[in-house]
């Protein structure tokens, strides 16, 4: 899909509707831009508590400072502490 758009002269674009809809966004929702050669790629970003509760962590595991998290991952795989 392509869509056009015009800069304003405070540099703003408004994403035309058929992006937004593709895209999902609504008022308030935030966006990156990455260059990728001479283009730039728009995606929508995620709030990462959006996130929450959509991994479950073990119960052992919860409450721990992370590092040791991954220190008894790694043991548990048999792997050298990096």
């Amino acid at each position: 899909m392509e869509a056009a758009a015009r800069m304003s002269t405070k540099g703003q674009v408004t994403i035309p509707k058929p992006v937004r809809d593709a895209l999902g966004l609504h008022d308030g929702d935030s966006v990156v831009f990455r260059l990728e050669g001479s283009r730039a790629v728009l995606a929508r970003t995620f709030d990462l508590l959006d996130l929450a509760d959509s991994v479950q962590v073990p119960a052992e595991k919860r409450g721990l400072p992370w590092d040791e998290v991954l220190r008894r991952s790694h043991r548990a795989r048999g792997e050298a502490r990096r």
